[in-house]
């Protein structure tokens, strides 16, 4: 779910090193996609195998993933179920999104335009059951836990982490939040530098934490009434949100009439902008289905499995291949050990 509340948000600056020993629940779908929007060639076009299968999300969980699992991190990695109804609009308008991207990227590739080619590649991206099958199964074989969730993922995870299982959720969506998420981390698994929107400038980025308590009081706003901030603004139930809202006047409306949201949603002239009840939007995002069905064990790392997944299926370089376990079997070990003498 997306929706623009970010630049009222508090958000804090934090090191890998401040969540050495956690474990952290992932909006899985939200990462893949990060990936291979990112994790490109130098014309915008994904990477690929010698039988023309992307690769871009196996690079990035393979890549980016083990070398926060050395630092001592731990992932349970939750993947979307079943699309709410009122969330099948966005998808088709994200689908003609790509199609009208995709038309514009053969247009500049046909006229051999490099720069017009990234900059329609990664919006042409997309993550097919094939992908969260290949990503589950390395996932798997790093020996990290995966949790289906029934409905939206990023509901799940924040659940997990609410019931107290993981430290936080990852996700590059601060509207985590609305589904209730304690903590939001973003950023971590992004590879330093990300490119601003509209531009081709990337700039120098570090792991962020949102804490869901300390921005409802610095709002001064309930849990709920985030609900219909993000309403009033626009999430993927409601596209675009309503016209002339952004984040300060919605902000505005709930000062002014605090808990009557039929009076907010009536003075924000919603039934101009949506043909469907705001309760409705509400009721989807209040009561979105999960789950206490999963199991969270890890498993020990199976290397010859993840060679088989990345060598022997995907042409990775069994040198780099091999390189990385090795620095992630060590990374993992115990940082310290008792000698003889500590124990006496």
């Amino acid at each position: 779910m997306g929706t623009a509340i970010t630049e009222i948000l508090i958000k804090k600056e934090i090191s890998i090193k401040d969540l050495q020993g956690q474990i952290l629940a992932v909006d899985t779908f939200n990462m893949l996609y990060q990936f291979i929007s990112s994790i490109r060639q130098s014309d915008g076009t994904p990477l690929t195998d010698s039988k023309g299968r992307i690769t871009s999300h196996l690079i990035g969980l393979f890549n980016r993933v083990t070398k926060l699992m050395t630092e001592g991190i731990k992932f349970i990695f939750v993947f979307d179920g079943e699309v709410p109804d009122l969330k099948k609009a966005e998808r088709e308008r994200r689908k003609l999104a790509k199609l009208e991207a995709q038309a514009k990227y053969d247009a500049a590739k046909q006229e051999e335009n490099i720069e017009e080619m990234k900059k329609y590649a990664s919006r042409t991206s997309k993550l097919t059951s094939n992908m969260v099958d290949e990503a589950k199964e390395l996932i798997r074989a790093l020996g990290m836990p995966i949790v289906d969730a029934p409905s939206e993922g990023e509901a799940q995870a924040a659940y997990i982490v609410s019931k107290g299982e993981a430290y936080a959720i990852v996700s590059q969506d601060a509207d985590s939040l609305v589904f209730g998420a304690p903590i939001v981390i973003k950023n971590l698994t992004i590879g330093g530098k990300k490119k601003m929107p509209g531009s081709y400038v990337y700039k120098n980025i570090s792991p962020e934490t949102l804490s869901l308590a300390e921005n409802l009081n610095n709002l001064k706003i309930t849990n709920d009434q985030l609900i219909v901030l993000a309403m009033l603004v626009g999430t993927d139930y409601n596209i675009g949100g309503i016209k002339g809202i952004g984040p300060k006047k919605a902000l505005k409306l709930l000062e002014t009439y605090k808990e009557d949201y039929e009076k907010i949603f009536e003075e924000a002239k919603w039934n101009d902008n949506f043909d469907f009840e705001w309760k409705l939007v509400y009721d989807t995002i209040k009561n979105v289905k999960i789950t206490d069905d999963y199991d969270l064990t890890f498993e020990k790392i199976d290397t010859e499995k993840i060679i088989e997944i990345l060598v022997e299926k995907h042409d990775f370089s069994k040198e780099r291949v091999d390189g990385t376990i090795a620095k992630l079997m060590k990374g993992m070990q115990p940082k310290t050990q008792k000698g003889l003498g500590d124990f006496f």
